[in-house]
C-alpha cells in the first residue's frame, strides 16, 4: 500500500478485485497468440510477432492493474487505491460512512466475488466496488472498526469530561451549558446512569 498511515493508524484488512478479472483478458489473449504463431510464416510474419509481444504486454498490465488496485481498510478510514501509472487515492473517514452493502451473482457466491457500496457523507458520496474478493468480508470489516472508532471516541469525550470535572473549581455560563450538553450526550449514550447524570449536573450547578 502506498498511502501513508497517519499516527496510532494501523491496516487491519487489504483487498484486491477478484482474479475473475483476469479470465477475459487471458482468453484474449491465448486467442492473439494463437492467431499470432499461425500467421507468424506468413509474408507479413514479423508483424504477428509484434502483435503476439504488444498482446503479451496488454495482459501483464491487467496484472499489474489488479496488483495495485486494492482497499484498505484501517481502524480510522477506509483507502481506496488504484492506478497503473499513476498513483491514485481515495479515502473515506469512518466517522462519515453512513452504510456498506455487498451483493453477489451466482458465480460471485460460488467463487467468493462480488460488488460493494458504500454510502458516505464525504465527497465521494455513494460509490459502488465492482469485482471485489471476500465482499462480505470487507463489509463485516468495515462495519466492525465503525463500531469500534464510535466507541474509542465516547471513551475519549468521557475522559475529557471526567478531566473537566475534576479539574474545574467554577464555572461560567458557557461552560455550564456546554458541560451540561456533554453530561447529556453521555446518558443518552448509555455511558452513564440517570443517577450519574443527576450527581454531576448537581455539582456542576453548584459550583
Amino acid at each position: 500500500m502506498k498511502t501513508q498511515l497517519k499516527k496510532n493508524e494501523k491496516v487491519v484488512l487489504t483487498i484486491r478485485k477478484h482474479w475473475f478479472v483476469l479470465l477475459k483478458p487471458m482468453l484474449w489473449t491465448v486467442i492473439l497468440i494463437i492467431i499470432a504463431l499461425a500467421g507468424s510464416n506468413s509474408e507479413f510474419g514479423n508483424f504477428f510477432l509484434i502483435g503476439a509481444g504488444l498482446t503479451i504486454a496488454w495482459f501483464i498490465y491487467w496484472i499489474l492493474d489488479r496488483n495495485t488496485n486494492l482497499w484498505a481498510v484501517t481502524n480510522l478510514r477506509v483507502i481506496d487505491e488504484y492506478g497503473v501509472f499513476s498513483n491514485n487515492s481515495k479515502e473515506t473517514p469512518l466517522e462519515k460512512i453512513n452504510n456498506v452493502s455487498y451483493r453477489q451473482p451466482l458465480l460471485g457466491r460460488i467463487f467468493n466475488y462480488g460488488h460493494v457500496q458504500i454510502q458516505s457523507a464525504a465527497e465521494s458520496g455513494s460509490t459502488l466496488h465492482k469485482m471485489v474478493e471476500s465482499p462480505k468480508k470487507l463489509k463485516d470489516t468495515i462495519t466492525q472498526y465503525q463500531e469500534i472508532y464510535k466507541q474509542e471516541q465516547i471513551k475519549e469525550q468521557a475522559q475529557s469530561l471526567a478531566n473537566a470535572l475534576g479539574g474545574q473549581k467554577s464555572f461560567g455560563s458557557a461552560d455550564i451549558s456546554e458541560e451540561l450538553t456533554k453530561l447529556h450526550d453521555l446518558k443518552e449514550k448509555g455511558i452513564i446512569t440517570e443517577d450519574d447524570f443527576q450527581k454531576r449536573k448537581n455539582k456542576i450547578l453548584n459550583n
